[in-house]
């Protein structure tokens, strides 16, 4: 049964799709008031309804904040983002009104998803809009020749999006008061408002003194630039990677202040006074936010809690955290994309990267690691350049996928997961640049930008398959455990999703409920394997510690 439901003029219309209930709104529209709507949604998730709305993040948050919990939905608007790209879709789902569908875009460039500050967004659209939508993309589906596929990853990516909400509603369990103490051992005691750290001040005085320049802000990289060239020290750029090249005095102070400082501003005490609320961290996430489905957020750094700070993440007094870790999962990923027997073989234990050490496909797990990721991200020099016939030989039919994919890049073509999230098209200065070097008059210098700029995309779609799978598989491991947990323990008892990491999660668990929880965790892990790659044999490995504080996963 579907019920589609819409926000209108201060209070909320539904409308059940099916036969069934269809006398009790009469076949016509109901309108309630947001006060009555939560008694209204317990009555009608005893038929286990399929929830259909323009944004998840507009409606689910209210109805979180009135204790009432959904156990599936459709968001129009995430599912559109996939529909409307997917090369599985023929034609292209096209939607009335669709600069409104299509106005909220993931973002394409693959940096730190802590780095992704997205606007806020929230998509309201009146009850016909979007049973009209929804109509389309049902009928998109059943145009498809892969329909299956398409339908678990729209059913996987709603569900992210009930995950996302739901964990910003029940919170990280974090301490102010640990945190505040491990602030003070690296940085000193908090500042005055403007102010440094003691730790940063005594850091700053040593590189000014390095520089020779006492009036140096460390903080501006224009100044701090012109003061290295001025020392003698020729560098392009302020950026670690660089710095740590260069053999100088100032480098050692210069790069722990780069450290502290960072974790200042991203994690100091006012991110803490900002985001820690009741002794709960909840940070705001953005399913689908990035171009390969990966998660973003729209502010508190949730994808990067630095080390340091781990151990502020604390369970309540009776009660763990159960943190997993899907171990080397893209790998594993392509294995069982690729269909390969023999990668496959080697994921049946527990380490990939020693299986291969086993074999005798490389000599060290070091190696196994460099050629590995090598193969994912397209390394073609150095180590793991050396080391790739290697994987090539061994492994023919994985290797072969992301070279497919990386060739399509190449040639400006789309690439798509393995469940039908379909890449952008390449913009259009690469093909500005692609066809300025195939003219007649075409530069060497032409040719050299025209082939980068290919490599350089080949790279993001070779990449884009497997990153893209391994988070379609991630979807379907928490949505499997989201129901899992609702089945585990009693009011005031219940295990929780409180995290997600690409590839790992933590569970806010009752102590007497732990090892259940860990049970559901891998039952689910494998079951995600099955949704995606029916029968093929490739183990879904984890790694998973029941601890007190989030620092003692690690």
């Amino acid at each position: 049964m579907d019920v589609v439901l819409a926000p209108r003029d201060g209070a909320v219309a539904l409308l059940v799709l099916s036969d069934e209930l269809q006398s009790a709104c009469r076949g016509e529209a109901e309108v309630v008031g947001w006060t009555e709507l939560p008694d209204r949604i317990r009555t009608l998730e005893r038929h286990h309804p399929r929830w259909v709305w323009a944004d998840t993040s507009t409606i689910y948050p209210r109805l979180l904040a009135a204790g009432v919990l959904v156990e599936r939905c459709r968001d129009l608007r995430l599912c559109h983002a996939i529909l409307s790209g997917s090369s599985f879709v023929d034609p292209p789902l096209s939607s009335t009104g669709e600069e409104r569908w299509g106005a909220i875009d993931p973002v394409l460039v693959e940096l730190e998803p802590s780095l992704l500050d997205l606007p806020p967004t929230g998509l309201e659209v009146s009850l016909e809009d979007a049973v009209v939508e929804h109509r389309l993309q049902s009928e998109a589906l059943s145009g498809s020749d892969r329909a299956g596929r398409l339908r678990l990853l729209l059913a996987a990516e709603s569900a992210g999006a009930l995950i996302a909400a739901e964990m910003k509603h029940v919170g990280l369990p974090w301490s102010e008061h640990v945190h505040d103490d491990q602030l003070t051992a690296l940085l000193g005691p908090r500042p005055l408002p403007g102010g440094r750290p003691a730790r940063l001040e005594a850091l700053v005085g040593r590189i000014r003194a390095d520089l020779g320049v006492a009036s140096l802000n460390p903080d501006s990289a224009p100044e701090l630039l012109k003061a290295l060239h001025g020392s003698g020290i020729e560098v392009e750029t302020t950026r670690q990677w660089e710095l740590e090249r260069v053999s100088h005095p100032v480098i050692e102070p210069l790069l722990e202040y780069k450290k502290l400082s960072r974790l200042l501003s991203a994690n100091g005490w006012a991110w803490m006074a900002a985001w820690v609320h009741d002794g709960r961290f909840r940070p705001d996430y953005v399913p689908g936010g990035v171009v390969t489905g990966r998660w973003a957020t729209r502010g508190g750094g949730a994808l990067q809690l630095p080390r340091q700070i781990r151990s502020a993440v604390v369970a309540d007094s009776d009660f763990k955290l159960v943190v997993a870790d899907a171990a080397q999962l893209e790998p594993r990923i392509l294995a069982a994309m690729s269909r390969d027997q023999q990668k496959a073989q080697a994921s049946r234990g527990h380490d990939l990267y020693q299986a291969l050490v086993d074999e005798q496909i490389v000599d060290t797990r070091a190696h196994a690691k460099v050629a590995m990721l090598g193969a994912l991200y397209g390394a073609t020099s150095g180590e793991a350049g050396q080391l790739m016939p290697r994987l090539l030989k061994a492994f023919p039919q994985a290797t072969a996928t992301v070279e497919e994919a990386a060739r399509a890049g190449e040639r400006g073509h789309v690439v798509s997961t393995w469940l039908g999230r379909t890449s952008p098209p390449a913009p259009e200065r690469w093909h500005e640049v692609q066809r300025r070097a195939s003219q007649p008059f075409a530069t060497a210098t032409d040719l050299r930008n025209a082939r980068a700029r290919a490599r350089d995309w080949g790279r993001f779609t070779r990449n884009f398959v497997v990153q893209g799978t391994a988070a379609e598989w991630a979807l379907c491991w928490m949505a499997e455990l989201r129901l899992r947990l609702q089945r585990l323990g009693t009011d005031g008892q219940q295990a929780q999703l409180v995290y997600f990491l690409h590839d790992e999660v933590i569970v806010h668990s009752p102590a007497t409920l732990a090892d259940d929880v860990v049970e559901a965790i891998e039952q689910s892990a494998q079951r995600a394997g099955r949704l995606l790659f029916g029968s093929f044999p490739v183990d879904f490995a984890l790694e998973v510690a029941v601890v007190d504080n989030y620092a003692q996963a690690k």
